[in-house]
């Protein structure tokens, strides 16, 4: 599996006291690459008050990882237009370096963005004890669960690592790519992009979703037990399921 992970395996960039210009240049851009997905920050869309700020020691990298993560280009990028699950996932890989650990995580944060708004969902991960002890105010946030740790599942691994991607792809678009495995409770199968930024595992794939309770609203008759679907029709049956009180047993891919 090293071969998956070398590329995020490096030690974690740190803004130290004293930085010179081109340490402080070093934590920037690990900023944007970890917080923003891969994505190209054109000059155009830098954010040099808040790279100034830092420079000055008027904000700390929390602070800036916070004014990145809050802004109308990361909103663009990973939120407008994009599926919940995606968006959320996505969160919890820039923000904490993990992947959400389970459906009671993804509904959390849809909760605390409908009730309390775009902004305040963003500062519940920031501001979290979770970010606090893994990053402090000083360092980049980085993917955390691609080795053993104290805490968290196995499966985490196998959902972080899919959630990265090959380390030369870019976040921009793109499906849920932990919403079976989450939703359904199920083992994450491993999928890596290759490093050209074609993602692995094909999307015309069918999936069983065998369904317990009342409401089960894509199908329309509260006596079905399951509903196949194909890969882009996922996301949406498994919230629409859940909206309507229904509770999901299982996700099976079908042959």
């Amino acid at each position: 599996m090293s071969t998956l992970t070398a590329g995020f395996t490096g030690a974690p960039v740190e803004l130290r006291d004293n930085a010179t210009e081109d340490e402080l240049q070093v934590v920037i851009r690990a900023i944007y690459k970890q917080v923003l997905g891969n994505v190209h920050v054109l000059s155009a869309q830098a954010f040099e008050s808040a790279e100034s700020m830092l420079r000055n020691g008027d904000i700390t990298v929390r602070d800036f990882v916070r004014t990145v993560a809050q802004s109308d280009f990361y909103q663009s990028l990973f939120f407008e237009g994009s599926p919940a699950y995606r968006s959320i996932e996505l969160n919890f890989k820039h923000l904490l370096g993990r992947a959400p650990e389970g459906q009671g995580e993804i509904s959390e944060h849809v909760t605390t963005y409908t009730t309390e708004g775009y902004s305040a969902d963003i500062d519940s991960y920031i501001d979290s004890e979770e970010y606090a002890n893994a990053f402090g105010e000083n360092v980049v946030p980085y993917p955390r669960t691609i080795s053993t740790q104290t805490g968290f599942k196995n499966n985490t691994f196998n959902q972080t690592v899919s959630l990265l991607g090959g380390y030369a792809t870019s976040d921009r678009g793109g499906d849920a790519a932990l919403v079976g495995s989450i939703a359904g409770n199920l083992p994450q199968e491993v999928k890596v992009a290759s490093s050209r930024g074609g993602a692995t595992g094909a999307t015309n794939k069918r999936f069983r979703i065998d369904i317990a309770g009342a409401g089960t609203t894509p199908v329309k008759k509260l006596s079905k037990t399951y509903i196949e679907v194909n890969y882009k029709q996922l996301s949406r049956n498994i919230q629409n399921i859940q909206k309507a009180g229904g509770t999901i047993l299982g996700i099976t891919e079908v042959a």
